[in-house]
């Protein structure tokens, strides 16, 4: 069976013409339809749409007709994608596991096709059908990724880059900084760090630089409690230079006489004093007994009230310390707090690699120091 004649629009017209002269011989429309090759109905819906236009009218038209129908897909095209825009964009996509899950998304919920979704969320359709190699069995770094989750688990605190250290220094691992960037990242264990306003103190004494070990030790406390609400006071001072955790005290109460006598420990087992005590002005510092035991002992530097950021490296720890141990752990008595919060220490001055340092640990720095002491013109408290 023949299949069904498609006319021009000049066909029609032609046909149309045609159909009038044979009307004006007499003919019914039963006859004209049979002369000219179609049905009476065809030649209905040709004098509906045709009638009373010539060749290009009707061509014209044609192309009007189809290019409203272009526009009309073309509308309803753009209104999907404005509705699946609408319905993914939270946030910026920038990485192409985020596109990829977007495309899963628009797939599911709008039932689009992966061409039309691919264009929405602007990702290549060769890019979202390439299985990424985390997915493959044969991933190179899977070991790899094990290890980082395994590291945030108990440091749950660090960055990327102690974790470098870690694996560059302890586990003897010669991967690239930046390639464990890139699986921290893909493993989503980035740690977001408040930062707070940087603000410009004066202090009122010169500043004193520790360029060497035992110039400048900071000193400072911090509170914390036991679960039965009474409170746990811990006293913490680092070497600028190398920072060491020089001090261990966690009592319920810290007294001046007690700071004295765990000061004059420190000293002792360190080989004398430093050249500078750096501290806020807090009652125990500030005591009778402090001053009179740093008397022609060691100078005493006092930062301004209210400005802790002139004693950034003891706050530095202190904020370590708080989130590393002190959030983390919850005290039942006394002692447990003592033995946790000096592994802590023991473990920073052994394990932990500061990047000031060259990666290096504040104990292996010490050992390693040849530094001395230049004295500029200063005057102390």
């Amino acid at each position: 069976m023949a299949g069904r004649k498609r006319h021009t629009a000049e066909e029609i017209v032609r046909k149309l013409r045609r159909a009038d002269e044979l009307a004006a011989a007499g003919m019914s429309g039963e006859e004209i339809a049979a002369e000219l090759g179609i049905s009476a109905a065809t030649m209905y819906n040709w004098r509906r749409q045709y009638g009373g236009v010539d060749t290009d009218s009707a061509k014209e038209l044609k192309e009007l007709r189809e290019q409203n129908a272009r526009l009309k897909r073309l509308l309803v095209d753009a209104e999907l994608e404005k509705d699946a825009l609408r319905e993914i964009m939270t946030g910026k996509f920038l990485s192409p596991s985020a596109k990829r899950r977007a495309v899963d998304m628009l797939r599911e919920v709008k039932s689009m096709s992966e061409r039309l979704a691919c264009k929405v969320v602007g990702l290549a359709r060769s890019t979202y059908r390439r299985l990424p190699a985390v997915q493959t069995p044969q991933d190179p770094d899977a070991g790899l990724r094990v290890w980082l989750r395994s590291y945030t688990t108990k440091h749950p605190g660090h960055g990327f880059r102690r974790a470098w250290a870690a694996l560059r220094f302890d586990e003897g691992s010669s991967v690239n900084k930046k390639k464990v960037h890139r699986l921290w990242r893909e493993e989503g264990l980035q740690v977001r760090e408040h930062s707070p306003r940087k603000r410009a103190g004066c202090s009122s004494v010169p500043p004193v630089a520790a360029d060497a070990p035992k110039v400048v030790w900071a000193l400072d406390f911090q509170f914390d409690s036991t679960v039965d609400g009474r409170a746990v006071k811990i006293a913490s001072m680092i070497d600028e230079h190398t920072r060491e955790s020089l001090l261990h005290l966690v009592e319920r109460s810290i007294t001046a006489e007690k700071l004295v006598t765990e000061l004059e420990r420190v000293f002792s087992t360190r080989g004398g004093p430093p050249k500078v005590l750096r501290m806020d002005n807090g009652p125990e510092m500030i005591s009778t007994a402090l001053q009179q035991f740093c008397a022609d002992r060691v100078g005493i530097v006092y930062i301004p009230p209210g400005t802790p950021w002139n004693n950034g490296f003891i706050e530095s720890f202190n904020r370590r310390l708080r989130a590393e141990c002190l959030n983390r752990n919850q005290w039942t008595s006394l002692p447990e707090a003592r033995v946790v919060i000096g592994d802590f220490k023991t473990e920073h001055n052994h394990r932990h690699r500061h990047s000031a340092l060259g990666y290096l640990t504040p104990a292996e720095y010490a050992a390693r120091c040849s530094h001395t002491h230049h004295p500029v013109t200063c005057s102390f408290n």
